[in-house]
């Protein structure tokens, strides 16, 4: 499963041990590691990029979350970027676009106190055994989320709202006196425009959704070559997670945009006829 992982440790020094750890896990095919940095926050509660962050084999197809982890925690402002400046500019993007929740950011938040470092890692991993097992033997603090569900889940409940209120003005437009169908239909048109932006919202995930795909499936079949069996085996598994995580993704989203449909009528007529109404 495609996760976020922050891990928190004591020092700076346990924090590069623990990124090493996870590259060899990646290297022995028991994790795909995407992409990492290391940051740290220092006394006065400013947090510090420690090193130019690695975008892993998938570049910006897939992103880092460090970006928006760090802009939610206190940065950019106040942000200490040092030699990794150059590097940090790639990182930052539009934090309302996140899938982070603030559950999980106040968990973080609490346990990267000043003094202490972390890790942050996209990653894919069938199970959580070995990368806990690694962490667990340098005292760190995991934290992991699901990257996606709380995004998709909120995108669905949106898009049954506007279903639900929809068909409901409809009924009352049925039944509504002449003097109040008026009123109706500007709802009605103000619901269509909320719903065309909730689509075009679900039309971008998908097309992201799709070229993440594309790039970490890439990036495991990197994983592959000159492989042995047991490690090849492994990846091959967390392919078919990865293709099976897609293709659910893809019917949340596409079930989302279909309850919308309705109301995606022809807003022009809608507003016309309200207009008309009025006068």
């Amino acid at each position: 499963m495609n996760k976020m992982l922050v891990a928190v440790f004591e020092t700076e020094n346990k924090a590069y041990e623990g990124l090493s750890a996870l590259k060899s896990l990646h290297d022995n095919g028991d994790i795909t590691l995407y992409a990492s940095a290391v940051v740290s926050k220092n006394q006065k509660g400013e947090l510090n990029l420690n090193t130019a962050a690695d975008q892993g084999p998938i570049g910006t197809a897939t992103g880092l979350f460090a970006g928006s982890l760090l802009g939610l925690l206190g940065g950019p402002i106040g942000l200490v970027l040092g030699a990794a400046a150059g590097s940090f500019a790639g990182l930052v993007f539009d934090i309302t676009n996140d899938d982070i929740n603030t559950t999980f950011v106040d968990e973080v938040t609490s346990a990267l106190i000043p003094g202490k470092t972390a890790v942050i890692a996209e990653v894919d991993e069938s199970w959580t055994v070995p990368v806990d097992t690694k962490l667990d033997a340098l005292n760190a603090v995991v934290f992991r989320r699901l990257k996606y569900e709380v995004a998709d889940d909120q995108l669905q409940r949106e898009s049954a709202a506007i279903e639900a209120e929809f068909k409901s003005l409809k009924e009352e437009l049925k039944e509504a006196k002449d003097e109040d169908k008026a009123k109706i239909k500007a709802a009605m048109a103000r619901l269509q425009n909320k719903a065309q932006a909730t689509n075009d919202l679900i039309k971008r995930k998908l097309n992201e959704s799709k070229n993440q795909f594309d790039a970490k499936v890439s990036a495991m079949e990197l994983q592959i070559k000159n492989a042995k069996e047991r490690r090849r085996a492994r990846i091959e598994k967390r392919i078919r997670e990865v293709k099976e995580e897609y293709n659910l993704r893809t019917q949340k989203l596409n079930q989302a945009s279909r309850m919308i449909g309705e109301a995606l009528g022809p807003k022009e007529e809608l507003k016309k006829a309200a207009t008309a109404d009025l006068a």
